[in-house]
């Protein structure tokens, strides 16, 4: 600030010093200047604030009490003429103003993950049109223009505490606000768990998808597995409806037939930042079908620990896999714990574990599945490794480690004696969906582990002798149709001849009468005529003079005509004639 001058320009002047017993004014208060010279009494002090402009403040004491912020001057002055000092040095006092500042995060999710993008805001509460400036801590948020918000995109360098005020102007502003600690963390991995594990006919597939969190903001990607031979891998292709993500945190697939991967991750924010992928989960079906199939030697589900096992991939495909899931879930390839060989992967005792197994073809077909158990145990169950159909045998027994096929076993269906006898198996000749189940054998006090053998149901083709009913309505329907023409046009022919006159009662009723005996005598007429075919519907049509009795003719003289036509489709189908005589019956009915 220049010093002001007021007449007196070679003058010994002294300085005067100004201090504040706080730079910053709290919120309702305010704070005490000192201007002092160090000389003798008498001096008059005068006081200057630089806010826009340098402005007197009328106060002649040496203490002044100030509640504006501001930078602030003071001089002194004594004499006649007056003679006055230098200006003081500066000392800058700031006011706090009630407003208050907090820092907020957008979206406002409870964790944030190495490489999401958020904004950490700062809002001044009740701050109104001002235009406020802002002041961040960290001290890097601070470039110029200072704005209320910043992007971040999350990585570790940005976990830490974040506050900041408001400035109404040079002189004032906010407190500083709480300190809003962000804490990045790693990516999370999506969960997905599968249910049932193995199919049934009908059954639905329930994906679930979890992932920490699960209420910020979270929308949930699902997809099939692909094969992808030529390095062990999976293309992931997303499933109908997923392409935008969906809120629910399960999927459902309706009536899947065959063995199957999914995957799943989760989305938030724009542009969206995606979760991990979750490791595979697996749908499986023991049934055998034409692309793919998984054969197992020897042909059973238990085996024992010094047991040698061999795999093999059948069906049209040039390159198969032989992958499992043992009981940890961590599923692998063959190549990882056994070469393939061609498309056989055979694995010795050593490398045996309890585990699902199935093959994947280069085409990105699934086999069927096949639950394989290793036994410590001396005796195990022989039972069969694929679905047995309704209606087929099968033959059940038990074994020895020393390879001895044993007699006076006892077999058991989910706990309970089915079989004990001196037979060495259990034969069934004709399963059923009863036999479905868990079996186990026992053998002199030892006990095998207990497999469950699956029934599937006989795939019935449609017979093509169950729609001939379906074509004789059809039939039928089409002739009544006609009848129905012939009757309108019959009737449009009547109206343009001259009208009989009316009979008396008795009259009529003679005729009613007679009408029956002629109705019988005139189908007789048709059928014969239909069935030698040496009468037409309409030359029938034209011979008659009774309308009435012409009307029920016609009905009558169509369906014994649809009759014969179908006589000729099988004789043996009598419900057939009955059904047709029942429509014929049902449109006589409406007519009559």
């Amino acid at each position: 600030m220049n010093t002001l001058c007021y007449g007196q320009s070679e003058v010994n002047k002294a300085e005067p010093t100004l201090t504040a017993d706080s730079y910053i004014i709290p919120v309702g208060g305010d704070v005490t200047l000192t201007c002092s010279v160090d000389s003798s009494a008498d001096w008059k002090y005068y006081w200057f604030r630089e806010y826009s402009a340098l402005q007197p403040i009328t106060n002649v004491k040496p203490v002044n009490k100030v509640s504006e912020g501001g930078s602030y001057q003071c001089r002194a002055g004594r004499g006649d003429p007056e003679i006055f000092t230098e200006d003081s040095r500066a000392v800058t006092v700031w006011k706090t103003v009630p407003n208050k500042a907090v820092v907020t995060l957008q979206p406002n999710w409870p964790e944030i993950y190495r490489g999401e993008t958020v904004a950490i805001r700062c809002e001044i509460q009740g701050g109104g049109d001002t235009e406020w400036t802002y002041q961040w801590r960290p001290d890097n948020l601070n470039t110029s223009p200072t704005v209320s918000e910043h992007k971040i995109s999350s990585t570790d360098y940005n976990s830490g505490g974040y506050s900041c005020r408001g400035w109404k102007d040079s002189y004032s502003f906010t407190e500083w606000s709480n300190v809003f600690r962000l804490t990045v963390s790693y990516p999370p991995a999506a969960v997905l768990t599968v249910s049932p594990l193995w199919l049934s006919p009908g059954d639905s597939v329930t994906l679930s998808c979890e992932v920490e969190h699960p209420s910020a903001g979270w929308r949930f990607y699902w997809y099939k597995t692909v094969p992808k031979l030529s390095d062990y891998s999976y293309i992931y292709e997303l499933l109908p409806g997923s392409i935008n993500g969906t809120e629910q945190d399960s999927y459902i697939i309706h009536g899947p037939t065959h063995t199957a991967g999914h995957m799943c991750r989760a989305g938030r924010g724009d542009p969206v930042y995606y979760t991990q992928y979750s490791k595979p989960g697996y749908v499986w079906s023991g049934d055998v079908h034409s692309a793919v199939t998984l054969k197992v030697s020897p042909y059973r589900v238990q085996h024992f620990t010094s047991d040698s096992v061999s795999l093999s991939c059948e069906g049209n495909f040039t390159k198969c896999r032989v992958r499992r899931f043992p009981e940890d879930q961590n599923w692998s390839d063959c190549y990882k714990w056994r070469s393939m060989t061609g498309s056989t992967c055979n694995i010795s005792s050593s490398q045996q574990s309890d585990a699902v197994y199935w093959c994947e073809s280069g085409s990105g077909e699934f086999s069927n599945a096949v639950n394989i158990t290793i036994q410590k145990a001396d005796i195990i169950l022989v039972s069969p490794v694929h679905p047995v159909t309704e209606g087929q045998s099968v033959i059940l027994g038990c074994k020895l480690r020393t390879g001895e096929l044993l007699s006076n076993v006892f077999f058991y269906q989910n706990d309970k004696l089915i079989q004990n006898d001196t037979r060495r198996e259990l034969n069934i000749s004709a399963v059923s969906k009863s036999d479905e189940g868990f079996y186990k054998c026992k053998y002199s006090g030892e006990e095998s582990a207990q497999s469950w053998t699956s029934v599937q149901a006989v795939s019935r083709p449609e017979n093509s002798s169950s729609l001939l009913p379906l074509i004789v309505r059809l039939v039928c329907v089409v002739v009544f149709i006609i009848l129905l023409i012939l009757l309108y046009r019959y009737r449009r022919s009547k109206d343009s001849h001259s009208v009989r006159p009316i009979q008396s009662e008795s009259t009529n009723q003679d005729s009613v009468t007679h009408h029956m005996v002629n109705l019988n005598e005139t189908q007789d007429h048709i059928y014969n005529s239909l069935l030698h075919g040496d009468t037409c519907l309409y030359e029938s049509i034209k011979g008659s003079e009774d309308p009435n009795l012409l009307k029920n003719s016609i009905y009558t003289s169509v369906c014994i005509f649809s009759i014969s036509m179908f006589t000729k489709f099988s004789k043996s189908h009598n419900t057939l004639l009955c059904d047709c005589f029942e429509h014929c019956g049902h449109y006589n009915t409406v007519i009559l």
